[in-house]
């Protein structure tokens, strides 16, 4: 690995390379539509496209694309080349100011929820300047936004900007009533942590469930899973820590902060954590981070898997959204400061939060809804579906001292070492909770319910819109307020008293919480089907109007999407259970059991005893015939969700009945292999997957 300060951002055209190939004018008029929001000039466009074209080209581009985000969880890409022809046998090489900003993309063939049809094809990609173009794979990409020819908002990135500035607009209402009138710009920012499995692609090559699906439809426990806790934190592994340093170098190269890796608990588990920059930036880094997880494994030999639950009876994989407010003069707007119960300001975007959490607990359970995080929510690596906030022992102890007009009085406390060697060390005020879906970790709160595989952009805009809302109602009471002090005192201990049934520091895996929370009147939509036709209640719908994030009708979308991703997953997983159940496992166990029989009849023609292949025998074949009717079954109810007209229907169906049946041969196949030879049964198992990479 080279020089990291020479690889960083070596392939990006950032603020440093713009400030050195731009004219001074037109660098600081770009600045300028980046930081007050203003329309390109085209002829500024013109000029910042050379530039950038020919950067490009020095660095190896010979193409170009704009890179979007549509409703997929993935990215998109329509490559150009930067070549124009100048004769029957000349070309030169161009990139225009109206290629940068604008590009035409199909948006018929991506989910649009019905804004787009097939004969409706046009679509819309613009340059998004807040975030740098990049090259990969000797390609530019310019991030962009997505949009249909009507302007509805067919992507992630375009509500992800809209919450930004929402959340600019209201903090900056917030901070000017505080005397802070040097800020210009607040951004949220955001750090994710990224979980992931990496198994030998040999093994990937022979399991058709990992190749289609992402997750393992069939297998039984190996003898060993996590159960020693000796993968985490773990020694890492030679090929594992070659194909860590690999991708800490490329996603260098591309600007991404990565800098924290480690074994997670799962056996082939691991996870990445960048430093933290602001959302938009975050956002086009975790696609990018998930993106090159995959393409340097297949160099090492192996595959990365993104799922949420790739392997049944050990940990899934989460993404922790870490998220706080800063400011442009470099403040962190949830930093509680040594004396937090005095910090009126910091206890305000306290109750601002507070009260999006209590408010919207709904919005923030649907941005982390999918059919494969519903594998994971509740499991003993992840939160409950239930949304609660952890505030920590100080915090709290704060919250209700205001509450009931109490004082309170902080206990500075140091750990008790025995060894009189080791440094004296500070307590921290709060211990950690790693079962809360939301909770405050020094100066930032950390979502933990998203999945591994989940584009980080829904969350944000969900927070970033709910927090802008409760800080819009605030700045309306407080700027009429005669008696400033007063009346912020008076808000900030009524929000705590509205909001505190949100509030819970225990644990979230407890069956006493499920019921405390019903009592709380709390939301507790157990599977993604439950949550998602939430999205389009009145209040929510009202709420990303005000803040002009989403119409109606882009909700409305977003949840027909929803619904049909969901039907569509189960489906590919339901027929591709039951391919390798018809083609590989009876035919597998047929043949075993048929090789016991000739061994059995062998062995009483020489009189000995066969009470051993008899009893097996007698085993499969009760097996095999449960196989070939829970295939039966399943196969019926596929069929019949045909005949479900609506995707919410669909949806149900799938959840409630396709799965059900598809977990009932997977029992029974499971118990098989426990059975059948290793030399026959046809799919790698656990053991060899999880254990295999050294």
């Amino acid at each position: 690995m080279g020089n990291i300060e020479a690889i960083f951002g070596s392939m990006v055209f950032s603020d440093k390379v713009m400030r050195s190939l731009l004219p001074h004018d037109t660098y600081e008029k770009l600045q300028k539509t980046i930081q007050e929001g203003r329309d390109l000039d085209r002829s500024v466009a013109d000029v910042v496209a050379n530039a950038m074209k020919d950067w490009a080209i020095s660095k190896g581009a010979t193409h170009f694309t704009h890179w979007f985000q549509p409703l997929t969880d993935v990215t998109a890409e329509k490559h150009d080349a930067f070549l124009t022809p100048t004769g029957p046998c000349g070309i030169v090489m161009e990139f225009s100011g109206k290629e940068l900003i604008r590009g035409e993309p199909d948006a018929s063939s991506f989910p649009s929820g019905g804004l787009r049809a097939t004969f409706e094809a046009r679509g819309y990609t613009a340059w998004d300047p807040t975030s740098y173009a990049f090259i990969k794979d000797n390609t530019l990409c310019i991030p962009t936004a997505f949009c249909s020819y009507t302007g509805s908002v067919l992507d992630k990135k375009t509500p992800l900007l809209r919450s930004v500035e929402a959340l600019n607009r209201e903090t900056l209402r917030i901070l000017r009533l505080f005397g802070h009138t040097d800020v210009r710009r607040v951004y949220a920012t955001v750090g994710p942590e990224q979980e992931y499995f990496l198994i030998d692609r040999a093994a990937y090559e022979r399991r058709p469930d990992l190749k289609y699906t992402g997750r393992t439809l069939f297998g039984a426990r190996p003898a060993k899973g996590q159960e020693m806790d000796d993968q985490y934190f773990g020694a890492l592994k030679t090929r594992i820590s070659a194909y860590m340093r690999e991708l800490d170098e490329e996603l260098w190269k591309l600007g991404v902060f990565a800098r924290t890796e480690h074994n997670e608990a799962a056996p082939a588990q691991h996870e990445l954590a960048p430093v933290f920059t602001n959302v938009n930036v975050a956002t086009d880094h975790n696609q990018l981070t998930m993106e090159m997880m995959k393409k340097v494994a297949v160099k090492h030999g192996l595959v990365c898997l993104l799922h949420e639950k790739p392997f049944a009876g050990v940990n899934g994989s989460g993404k922790h959204n870490n998220w706080s407010i800063s400011t442009d003069t470099g403040a962190n707007l949830l930093e509680p400061g040594k004396s937090p119960a005095e910090n009126m300001q910091f206890l305000l975007f306290l109750a601002a939060v507070m009260r999006a959490v209590d408010e919207h607990q709904d919005l923030l359970r649907i941005s982390a809804a999918s059919a494969g995080n519903d594998h994971r929510l509740g499991a003993s690596e992840a939160p409950p579906a239930i949304v609660s906030m952890f505030l920590g022992d100080e915090l709290t102890a704060v919250v209700e001292a205001i509450t009931h007009k109490e004082s309170y009085q902080a206990e500075k406390s140091y750990l008790e070492t025995g060894l009189g060697v080791l440094p004296r060390i500070r307590r921290d005020t709060t211990d950690r909770n790693r079962t809360s879906p939301f909770a405050f970790t020094g100066n930032k709160f950390e979502f933990r319910m998203l999945g591994s595989s989940h584009s980080i952009a829904d969350a944000n805009t969900v927070l970033n819109t709910a927090v802008a809302d409760a800080l819009r109602a605030f700045a309306d009471e407080l700027e009429q307020a005669d008696d400033f002090p007063l009346r912020l005192g008076k808000l900030i201990r009524r929000e705590f008293r509205a909001h505190q049934r949100i509030l819970f520091n225990g644990n979230n895996y407890a069956p006493e919480w499920v019921e405390e929370a019903e009592k709380r009147g709390l939301c507790n939509y157990r599977s993604s089907v439950d949550a998602i036709g939430h999205l389009t209640d009145a209040k929510n719908v009202e709420l990303f109007a005000r803040h002009g994030v989403f119409t109606g009708e882009e909700l409305a979308s977003r949840r027909e999407i929803m619904y049909e991703n969901y039907a569509k997953i189960i489906h590919i997983e339901a027929l591709t259970m039951l391919d390798m159940v018809r083609r590989e496992i009876l035919p597998a166990v047929v043949a075993y059991t048929g090789r016991l029989l000739e061994t059995a009849l062998r062995k009483r023609e020489m009189g000995l005893t066969c009470a051993y292949e008899t009893k097996l025998t007698e085993k499969l074949s009760a097996l095999t015939d449960s196989i070939a009717d829970t295939a039966e079954r399943l196969d019926a109810a596929v069929i019949h969700a045909q005949e479900c007209a609506e995707n919410e229907e669909k949806a149900r169906y799938h959840h409630d009945v396709i799965f059900s049946a598809m977990q009932e041969m997977r029992a029974v196949c499971d118990e098989t292999e426990l059975l059948v030879a290793k030399d026959v049964w046809p799919y790698p198992s656990y053991g060899e997957m999880l254990f295999s990479v050294m």
